[in-house]
């Protein structure tokens, strides 16, 4: 029967348009979704609150995400992002840059330059084997002989060196994460794909990059990540609460006469020093300890203490002290950094005035000029594919993927449950490996400087700025060689060792071949197992340790 009216065959044709529209959009669906390579599906982009780690906090805000959105922000892609300007990643970005690839920084800071020009914390510790012969390699052997030989003391000399490191580099400071968009890779590892960030003039940008890199002194980006905290000093002293190593506030001070400081101490008798200073050390350049004469010392507030000096003559009668401790502060929390520094440049001239008294040639002694920023020792620490245990410092362990050539004791400094601190040993030298600077089950997320995969106390010892720093360098060298074509975690112990060569030729950076003392030898399961938790304290374990008998 046919269709007269003509309403009802407008009716009838439509229906069947839209029959034959529907089938066919949902053939594309089903064909585009069957043919899906697993790494393309994403996961849903993780948002966190952003908490900044600046003298004056970003006021950008966070948004939360918006798939709708993204795409019209500002894009870019980069090899290498950098989160932060600490000292030791800053290795990582211009090797990586001079070997090619594309780098960029972005500090969540507003100022540039970390522990060392924000901190002004310009009093070096060198790494030393127990023969005394100097650890210290790569690039950064340049700024610590600078400032042994008295070349790079001050804070414009300590900028110009900072300043060769970023050269031709992109900068961007005082920016704050808002997003964070992850995937998951095949081989079940969580990627970073992109981030969305605000930059300090309030404009959205988002970046894409190969590997990104938490040189922050606050984990800005790893604790924004899926990565598991291990336990801190606070499971060590028993505490309830976390805690960190206590944060420092540089003193600074001028019109010091250190010649008549360093001829007067020194032409004491060995008992005379330690009656009238505890002991110590004085040269032309440093003053060391004189810790006798720092505990005569009595702080106006609980929080802070004067430990013993870490004293370096800049030249010119000014003089840099490291060794005013703040207890509890978190550097995750801008109040907490704020109500250090004020804590800190408060005791400064009450100290002077110690100073005055007691030390010879500081009478006419005067104040510097005061930090912003606390020099931060310790945040959280996040779990790598290695974590280094103090039984590997201390055995001189070498990894066949050693990307540096640590040493230096292992040095906990003081916490509210410890205000002195405590040294857990002396190690000769020992390995660093890649994988503890790889995030656990990230693909393509590096850890630089502070946050170096280690337990609490081995940290005491890999925490110092020319083993990460080595590291760093390393690592940059060997992404700029990999360029693309390999991922950090696949490379071969043949591999790796091809690249130690290469950063042997071309950089004098030394990786194999080197042979650490093995102060543990004999010891059993258990006592490694007490030495790494800190049930053993080594210096003092070590002098009443009863040797198994022979059978």
């Amino acid at each position: 029967m046919r269709l007269r009216n003509p309403r009802v065959q407008l009716i009838t044709a439509l229906a069947v348009l839209l029959i034959v529209l529907s089938a066919i959009s949902y053939s594309k669906v089903w064909h585009k979704q069957g043919n899906m390579e697993p790494e393309a599906v994403s996961a849903p982009a993780i948002t966190h609150p952003d908490t900044p780690i600046v003298s004056e906090a970003p006021t950008a805000p966070v948004d939360p995400t918006n798939n709708e959105s993204v795409n019209t922000y500002p894009t870019e892609h980069i090899d290498v992002v950098v989160i932060g300007s600490e000292l030791e990643g800053l290795y990582l970005a211009r090797a990586a840059a001079d070997e090619g690839l594309k780098v960029k920084v972005l500090d969540p800071h507003k100022a540039f330059g970390g522990q060392i020009l924000q901190s002004q914390m310009l009093f070096l510790d060198e790494t030393r084997d127990d023969q005394g012969h100097l650890l210290v390699q790569g690039r950064v052997k340049e700024l610590f002989d600078g400032f042994r030989n008295a070349k790079i003391r001050k804070l414009p000399e300590f900028t110009t060196y900072m300043n060769k490191l970023i050269k031709d580099i992109p900068l961007e400071s005082g920016i704050a994460i808002n997003e964070i968009e992850q995937t998951n890779t095949p081989d079940h590892m969580h990627k970073i794909a992109s981030i969305v960030y605000t930059t300090e003039q309030n404009e959205k940008k988002k970046i894409t990059a190969s590997y990104w890199v938490d040189n922050s002194d606050y984990a800005a980006l790893i604790s924004r990540l899926d990565a598991k905290r291990l336990p801190g000093l606070e499971k060590f002293y028993g505490q309830k609460e976390i805690e960190y190593m206590s944060a420092g506030m540089m003193m600074k001070f001028k019109n010091v006469d250190w010649k008549k400081f360093n001829t007067a101490f020194n032409l004491l008798k060995p008992e005379e020093k330690s009656k009238q200073f505890g002991g110590g050390y004085v040269s032309d350049s440093f003053a060391i300890g004189l810790s006798g004469m720092t505990k005569a010392y009595h702080p106006s507030n609980d929080r802070v203490f004067l430990r013993g000096l870490n004293a370096v003559h800049q030249r010119d009668g000014e003089v840099l002290i490291n060794a005013l401790l703040v207890y509890t502060v978190d550097p995750s929390k801008p109040e907490s950094i704020q109500e250090a520094v004020s804590l800190g440049n408060k005791e400064t001239p009450l100290i002077l005035n110690h100073f005055r008294k007691t030390l010879p040639g500081w009478a006419h002694a005067e104040l510097g000029e005061f930090p912003t920023y606390p020099y931060v020792r310790e945040y959280n620490h996040y779990e790598m594919d290695y974590v280094l245990k103090p039984s590997d410092l201390l055995s001189g362990t070498m990894f066949w993927d050693n990307v540096s050539i640590g040493g230096y004791p292992l040095d906990l400094q003081g916490t509210s449950a410890n205000k002195w601190g405590i040294e857990m040993g002396r190690p000769d030298k020992y390995g660093m490996p890649l994988r503890s600077f790889l995030l656990k089950n990230y693909e393509n997320v590096i850890a630089a400087g502070k946050n170096v995969g280690s337990s609490a106390i081995a940290y005491g010892s890999t925490r110092i700025q020319p083993n990460t720093s080595l590291a760093a360098e390393s690592i940059g060298v060997i992404l700029g060689q990999l360029h693309g074509k390999q991922k950090l975690r696949e490379i071969k112990p043949d591999e790796m060792a091809k690249l130690q060569q290469y950063l042997a030729h071309h950089y004098q950076i030394k990786l194999t071949g080197v042979v650490g003392t093995n102060k543990i030898t004999g010891w059993n399961e258990e006592e490694i197992r007490k030495l790494d938790s800190g049930e053993i304290t080594y210096p003092s374990y070590i002098k009443t340790r009863k040797k198994p008998a022979i059978k």
